[in-house]
C-alpha cells in the first residue's frame, strides 16, 4: 500500500465486463489497480468489446493482452507499469469456462486448449506474489472429465506456499436469484488464515422469497421486443421475426415450454423442425428450456453467454412476449441496477452479462478477503452489494 492510498490493490485477469472487479471496486478498502482481457469472441465474430463495459463501471482501461501467449514475467511487468504497484494484495482470475461446460457435448471427450489457462494462473501468481488468489469457473472445473487442470492449479499454488480451498456452490445459497453453480478456489499466502464463503455465511441464510424472478424484475417497465426503455438503454431486448414472435405467444406464460406447442393443432404449427424431431423420437426433455419462459416464483435458470436469443435457452419473459432484456438478465445475474453495458452491440451486452462473475457474489468475496487480511468478520449488512436484488431484510438467521 502506498502512502497516498492505503487501500489494498487488486489485479483482475480475464476481467470481462467487470463482474469480479466490481465487487472489490465497491468495497472502500480495495483499489482495482489493473485488469487484463483479450476480448476474444468466436473466430468468426468481432471483438467482444467487454473492456468498454469494464471501463464504464470500474474507471480504468483493461490491458488488451492474450493471457495464453504472454510470458508471466512480461505480464507482471506490464501490470506493474499499468497499475503503479509492486505487489498486489489480491489476484483474481476467471479463465474461460466454455471448455469445461457440460452443456457442450464435445467437452466430455476433448480437452479444449483454453482449459490450460487455469494452470497458468499459478504462473502469474508466482510472478506477482499476491497475498490472496481467487479463481472462479464452471462446476466442471472440479467435477468434470478435465478436472486435472484444477488439480494442477491447486498443486502449483500449494508448492508456492499457499493454503488452498476449492469448492463448488449453488449461488442462490448466497442470494443470487438464479440456479447458478460455480467453482471458487481460494488461496492465501503464509501468515493469513484461510476462510471460505461457508465461513462468511455461517449462521445466516437467504429467505427463499428473495430468490425469485418476480422479486428481481417484476417492477421494471413493460417493453416490446426490440424497443428501448427511454429511461434505461439496457432495458431492451433483441428484435425477433414475426414467426418467432408467434411461437413465443403460443408458449404458456409463467414457466411454459415449447413442448406445449404440441397440445393443439393451432399451436403445433409453430414448432421448429428440431422440436418435431425430438417429439418423434420421444425425447421431449431434449433442450426443453429452448424458447421456454421463466417462471415468476422460482430462481431463474442459468444465464449463459449466448442468452441473446429465445432459441438458446429459457430466456423468454414470464408474461411479456419477448426475450428478457439485458437489464433483466443483469439483475438476475447480480449486477447493480445502474450498471452500464456497451451500447455498440446489444448481442455483446448480453454476452457480457452471461460471461460475468455476479457482482453480488464478488462483493462477498471482497469482504471475505478483507476479513482474511485482518479485518473483523463482516455481517450480512456489510457484504450485501447496494442496488442489487438482495436486501438486508432478505437475510435470516440459520
Amino acid at each position: 500500500m502506498s502512502a497516498r492510498d492505503r487501500r489494498w490493490t487488486v489485479v483482475d485477469l480475464f476481467s470481462g465486463a467487470g463482474g469480479m472487479s466490481f465487487g472489490f471496486h465497491a468495497h472502500q478498502s480495495f483499489r482495482v489497480a489493473s485488469a487484463v482481457d483479450a476480448q476474444k469472441s468466436k473466430p468468426s465474430r468481432k471483438t467482444l468489446a467487454c473492456n468498454e463495459t469494464y471501463s464504464r463501471n470500474i474507471g480504468i482501461d483493461p490491458l488488451d493482452i492474450d493471457l495464453q501467449a504472454i510470458e508471466p514475467r512480461e505480464l507482471a511487468r506490464r501490470i506493474r507499469q499499468d497499475g503503479s504497484l509492486r505487489t498486489p494484495a489480491i489476484l483474481t482470475a476467471c479463465p474461460p469456462c466454455t471448455g469445461f461446460s457440460r452443456t457442450l457435448p464435445k467437452n466430455h471427450k476433448e480437452d479444449d486448449p483454453r482449459n490450460s489457462l487455469v494452470g497458468r494462473v499459478a504462473d502469474f501468481a508466482a510472478e506477482l506474489s499476491p497475498k490472496i488468489v481467487i479463481v472462479e469457473n464452471a462446476r466442471e472445473l472440479l467435477h468434470g472429465n478435465f478436472a486435472l487442470h484444477s488439480k494442477q492449479l491447486v498443486s502449483s499454488l500449494e508448492y508456492l506456499g499457499y493454503s488452498v480451498h476449492a469448492a463448488t456452490y449453488r449461488l442462490d445459497r448466497f442470494g443470487l436469484p438464479q440456479k447458478r453453480e460455480r467453482t471458487v478456489i481460494t488461496a492465501v499466502a503464509p501468515g493469513l488464515q484461510l476462510k471460505t464463503l461457508e465461513d462468511l455465511w455461517d449462521g445466516f441464510k437467504v429467505s427463499p422469497k428473495a430468490l425469485t424472478v418476480r422479486q428481481a424484475i417484476w417492477d421494471l417497465p413493460e417493453v416490446a421486443a426490440g424497443v428501448v426503455d427511454p429511461s434505461d438503454e439496457a432495458h431492451a431486448s433483441s428484435r425477433v421475426t414475426p414467426e418467432v414472435l408467434e411461437r413465443i405467444r403460443a408458449i404458456p406464460r409463467d414457466g411454459g415450454s415449447w413442448i406445449s406447442l404440441f397440445n393443439h393443432p393451432n399451436t403445433e404449427k409453430y414448432a421448429t423442425p428440431a422440436m418435431r424431431r425430438s417429439v418423434a423420437a420421444a425425447r421431449t426433455n431434449h433442450f426443453s428450456d429452448v424458447y421456454g419462459r421463466m417462471a415468476w416464483d422460482t430462481p431463474a435458470p442459468v444465464i449463459k453467454r449466448e442468452c441473446s436469443h429465445v432459441g438458446n435457452g429459457r430466456y423468454t419473459h414470464p408474461e411479456q412476449d419477448r426475450l428478457c432484456t439485458v437489464r433483466e438478465l443483469a439483475l438476475l445475474q447480480g449486477f447493480p441496477k445502474d450498471y452500464r453495458f456497451t451500447d455498440s452491440s446489444r448481442q455483446n451486452a448480453y454476452r457480457h452479462v452471461g460471461d460475468a462473475v455476479p457482482p453480488m457474489i464478488s462483493h462477498q468475496l471482497a469482504w471475505l478477503c478483507h476479513w482474511m487480511l485482518g479485518g473483523k468478520r463482516p455481517m450480512p449488512s456489510d457484504f450485501i452489494l447496494e442496488d442489487t436484488t438482495l436486501k438486508p431484510s432478505d437475510i435470516i438467521k440459520d
